[in-house]
């Protein structure tokens, strides 16, 4: 007799009630910001795509001076 291996979501439903009732909310949390993550299924551009975007960014003056870049990094 074969035994049947559990799906993804029988797996997922026995993780979900093993996780402290107090923790579901943030758990329901990482779910659906997962979910959206992987919605904006939008291919990377490519290098010639951000270079023409950066071009377009210097021409219409969306620029910072290199040495200004840094600052308010630092921790105090």
């Amino acid at each position: 007799m074969a035994t049947k291996t559990p799906d993804t979501i029988e797996l997922l439903y026995a993780e979900i009630e093993q996780t402290p009732e107090r923790y579901r909310p943030l758990l329901l949390r990482l779910v659906h910001s997962f979910r959206e993550g992987i919605e904006e299924d939008e291919p990377w551009p490519t290098a010639a795509e951000s270079l023409r975007e950066g071009l377009r960014d210097a021409k219409a003056g969306r620029v910072q001076p290199i040495d200004t870049l840094w600052n308010g990094i630092d921790a105090d």
